[in-house]
């Protein structure tokens, strides 16, 4: 039985709208289904070969000391999930070795297996560099349609041989159908194919091979209620998602029709050490030996550092406030909520930073978890719209709340990084009385948002060039550096995303000088936009007009031609 610890948003499915970097950010739920495994493996007196992320052995140590206590194998993935494919040699060795370092640190026992979810033909040059660096086993290759089916001993368990360097190899197993390799090991598979036919093929193996069933699930897959990633396709949703509500039956299904054990724990149980010890040395002799060594050797946990008892001097801050306006965000919260505790700490040598939350007439219980989450901080203030106004109406209700010169704006969703406020902030200069976000800057960059709203947001952009003197690359966004001042006093502005275009709009006939600030937008990872696209264009095209009008009257006022104005 083999299981990889990791979490839901740790997945190989995602890692293309998910980056590494953003993993601290997210509600972690990995300690609550592992435990959830682990109850399960206990139920039905089962051990296992745990495969842990390193990113998740050195955030939480103590959850993989509890899988070694609860009498489990801990084995190294990865520690992010960057793909092999993508890695030269040494920079495969060298996350190998971080990742292998603090899972022992974590474990104190040695590790002896790794897995690469999942191996390609053309990575095999991996398994050599496993060998190099002493591990017993690997057990990333999976038999999938036609690969590796020019070696049909990869379906069970062999032994590599790397220059004199022994490698087992423990793959995930398979059904051999016309030729065809059809993976029936669990996981995804388990979810997406019946049941009454994956029943059959493993009892067919059971029948048919002397060789040791692979099996795997993740943990993650125990947890039907977990977050959903919006940003995925649906493709990469329905494989992600589907039937997690059947896995933990069809998961007991098994547990009660067969015996399951560690990896490691198999190679010492088939060949024991007392039988070896008199016996000639050879590759697999000589690996088993240190299987049977190694599962009981322990290392003594590295210390860890004191803190410094030296007095560090008072740190001068310069108040800054940040309004997040908020409308039906409650599976954004926990996300938001790490997000911002990051960018506090990143910012607390120069920025006294004070939060203030809008929430807009949500339905969904924002205002609720809003008090829940940030309610008793005392830097955090939340305020509520009895209605849903709009975005622009949240972020000026939140500056007319604060108490601060510098009144920043972000998005709830953080599709822009709000660490960027360190860089942003500095660039209010004097004379300067907006900065805003620019991912349409040619030093700006966009990640997996849809070419559709890139094509009406940048062509709004190049619209609003043509009527406005300050030239930016970027109109639209509402991740901004506000000077108060400059913008409590104007009235009228629209209520809604047309509202952000119209601030800026406002300030430039003014003649403000606005600073852009060359950023990456990517797509929300949680929960829906709430832009409502045919309207939002038919607004911005009737504000074009105004302004085009307003440039050649040389009026400062937008307000002229709105409904109920003369």
């Amino acid at each position: 039985m083999t299981i990889a610890l990791e979490d839901y948003f740790q997945v190989d499915t995602f890692h293309k709208v998910i980056q590494g970097r953003h993993w601290p950010r997210f509600e972690t739920r990995v300690e609550q289904n592992t435990r959830k495994a682990l109850d399960l493996l206990s139920q039905f007196g089962l051990t296992a070969s745990f495969f842990v992320r390193g990113w998740v052995a050195e955030n939480l140590p103590e959850l993989v000391k509890e899988v070694v206590s609860r009498g489990h194998e801990v084995a190294s993935q990865r520690y992010h999930h960057k793909p092999i494919i993508a890695m030269t040699q040494a920079e495969f060795r060298d996350d190998l070795v971080r990742t292998r370092e603090v899972l022992e640190r974590a474990s104190g026992t040695r590790i002896l297996g790794y897995r690469y979810q999942w191996l390609h033909p053309a990575e095999q040059w991996m398994l050599q560099v496993l060998a190099d660096e002493g591990y017993v086993y690997d057990s990333s290759i999976r038999p999938l349609w036609r690969s590796f089916g020019a070696e049909p001993a990869y379906r069970f368990v062999h032994l590599h041989t790397f220059e004199g360097k022994p490698l087992w190899e423990f793959p995930t197993s398979s059904w051999q159908l016309l030729g065809w390799q059809v993976p029936i090991a669990g996981g995804n598979y388990f979810r997406q194919l019946p049941h009454p036919w994956l029943k059959r093929a493993i009892q067919h193996w059971h029948r048919t091979y002397n060789m040791p069933f692979v099996m795997y699930f993740h943990v993650w897959e125990l947890d039907p209620e977990q977050p959903r990633i919006t940003a995925a396709s649906l493709v990469q949703r329905v494989r992600h998602y589907r039937n997690l509500d059947k896995m933990l039956k069809v998961l007991e299904y098994y547990f009660t029709e067969y015996r399951f054990t560690s990896i490691a724990t198999y190679l010492q149980q088939s060949f024991p050490a007392q039988s070896m010890a008199g016996a000639s040395s050879t590759p697999a002799a000589d690996s088993c030996r240190e299987v049977a060594l190694h599962l009981t050797q322990s290392h003594t946990p590295l210390p860890t550092p004191s803190a410094s008892d030296g007095l560090q001097p008072p740190v001068v801050q310069l108040p800054v406030s940040i309004v997040v306006p908020c409308f039906n965000e409650a599976p954004t919260l926990p996300y938001l909520a790490k997000t911002l505790a990051s960018v506090q700490t990143a910012l607390a040598s120069k920025y006294g930073l004070r939060l203030i939350f809008v929430d807009d007439g949500s339905t969904d219980g924002t205002y609720d978890a809003l008090q829940r989450v940030f309610g008793g901080q005392a830097n955090c203030t939340v305020l509520r719209h009895p209605q849903n106004r709009g975005i622009a109406a949240a972020i000026l209700t939140g500056m007319r709340h604060a108490t601060t010169e510098i009144v920043c704006s972000i998005d709830c969703d953080c599709t822009y990084d709000p660490h960027d406020l360190q860089y942003m902030i500095p660039l209010l200069t004097e004379g300067v009385d907006l900065v805003t976000a620019s991912p349409y800057h040619v030093q700006g960059q966009v990640q997996n948002v849809p070419s559709w709203r890139l094509l009406v947001s940048k062509t709004a952009s190049w619209l609003y060039r043509q009527v406005l003197h300050n030239q930016l690359a970027t109109y639209t966004s509402c991740f901004r550096v506000y000077r108060r001042r400059a913008v409590i006093g104007l009235d009228g502005i629209a209520d809604g995303f047309l509202g952000i275009v119209e601030l800026l709009c406002r300030l430039d006939l003014q003649g403000t000088k606005i600073v852009e600030y060359p950023t990456t937008l990517e797509v929300r990872m949680l929960g829906r936009s709430k832009m409502k696209m045919l309207r939002t264009v038919g607004s911005h095209l009737r504000l074009l007009g105004r302004l085009l009008v307003a440039r050649v009257l040389s009026r400062h006022d937008l307000n002229w031609g709105k409904k109920g104005t003369v």
